[in-house]
């Protein structure tokens, strides 16, 4: 079975696997993930940076200036000061940011946790979200990490999404089942 993944992808898992596969070899696994979150906070939030990165005109000169720069002042250690100088040497530096969210997928399921798209139709307070990560990750055996929305066009009722399971306990879906069923009658 063939899969149509864009070469961007799978460069980017190919490289953060390999990341992954070095941190994890030195004992360097947390030291690695917490420079990657580091990084990707740094990224998301400066436009300057973004556009730094991304941009092939740059040259590798600049690159590894710029790198230098990020390990003194964020602390990287050895492993990904390295990672990212390899990155700017093969070319592939514009693809950090997938190979950042790549590795810390990674890093999240090592640790067996799974992530889970939590959308309800009310605020819920952190004991209910407390009860329903308790209670989802019990019959799951599985830490939970929710990805946690309110949506208010939902009328009432929750969406729980972990993978390819979804769980659709709101209004407006029940209302446009009976709808559906209405229409085929």
């Amino acid at each position: 079975m063939s899969t149509n993944k864009s070469f961007s992808s799978e460069t980017s898992e190919r490289y953060s696997r390999a990341l992954f596969e070095v941190a994890n070899e030195s004992s360097d696994l947390d030291n690695v993930e917490n420079g990657i979150r580091n990084f990707q906070s740094l990224f998301n939030s400066s436009p300057e940076i973004k556009n730094f990165i991304q941009n092939p005109t740059q040259s590798k000169n600049t690159q590894r200036d710029f790198v230098e720069l990020l390990v003194e002042k964020l602390g990287f250690s050895k492993d990904l000061k390295n990672f990212f100088l390899l990155l700017i040497e093969k070319k592939r530096i514009f693809f950090v940011k997938k190979i950042s969210e790549s590795f810390l997928k990674l890093c999240s399921k090592k640790r067996g946790e799974v992530k889970a798209s939590l959308i309800s139709s009310k605020e819920l307070s952190q004991i209910e979200l407390n009860e329903i990560n308790r209670d989802l990750s019990q019959s799951m055996g599985s830490k939970i990490i929710f990805d946690y929305k309110v949506d208010k066009e939902l009328i009432g009722g929750l969406k729980l999404q972990v993978g390819s399971f979804m769980i659709d306990t709101s209004i407006k879906n029940k209302l446009k089942k009976f709808e559906q069923e209405m229409l085929e009658d």
